[in-house]
């Protein structure tokens, strides 16, 4: 009879087996570090501009004029007419009519000096007549042409155009040439007088009107 084999060497390869995985059972199992995720900036759209400032926008020049010292009470009409484009060159028209029935002796338009800048006003525009030898005396309408300070009280900062005398009844039509340095539209202040004084609207208001020139 053939002799039993000894079950012990199976038995302990089972034991050992199931020993090896209680232990793994209760060790703990490998910790995962997270791995760093990169920061995400919203990127700003169109609408939306980060750390944007308001840039301050040019104030345009006013080309203002001070009050006059003195005031007359005689009416007149003002027309003012630009006739010129806003890249060019051309010409402004006063119309002043004199409703009072005394005579203006001298009609005085004036307005900033600093309009220069912008728009150059002239009575007249330049011609070989002006300059030429033994040419004939030339006649001009216009009485005056002041950049203040002037002799007659003319103020600092204007520039005073003359023209007269205008009677009653009367309406006088002025041709300004206008020579465009800077290209836009421009408002100034544009006052009418007689000599010093400002003369006065038919609705009562001061002639001293607020020109618009495209």
């Amino acid at each position: 009879m053939p002799a039993r084999q000894s079950p012990a060497p199976a038995l302990r390869a089972s034991a050992t087996f199931l020993l090896a995985l209680a232990l793994g059972a209760c060790l703990p199992l490998p910790s995962q570090s997270p791995t760093p995720s990169p920061s995400v900036t919203p990127r700003p759209t169109a609408n939306q501009s980060p750390e944007s400032s308001a840039t301050p926008q040019p104030t345009p020049a006013p080309y203002s004029l001070e009050d006059p010292s003195e005031t007359d009470p005689r009416l007149v009409t003002v027309a003012v007419t630009p006739g010129l484009a806003t890249d060019a060159s051309g010409t402004i028209t006063v119309v002043v009519t004199n409703l009072d029935p005394t005579r203006i002796t001298e009609l005085v338009l004036r307005w900033p000096t600093t309009l220069d800048e912008h728009l150059f006003l002239a009575p007249f525009a330049p011609s070989t007549q002006r300059t030429c030898d033994g040419c004939p005396p030339l006649v001009q309408p216009w009485t005056k042409w002041v950049v203040g300070p002037g002799e007659q009280g003319e103020p600092a900062g204007t520039t005073s155009l003359g023209w007269g005398p205008l009677d009653p009844g009367a309406t006088l039509t002025i041709p300004i040439v206008v020579t465009r340095r800077i290209n836009g539209p421009v408002e100034f202040d544009l006052q009418v007088l007689a000599g010093e004084a400002l003369l006065t609207q038919q609705g009562g208001e001061p002639a001293w009107l607020r020109v618009s020139v495209p």
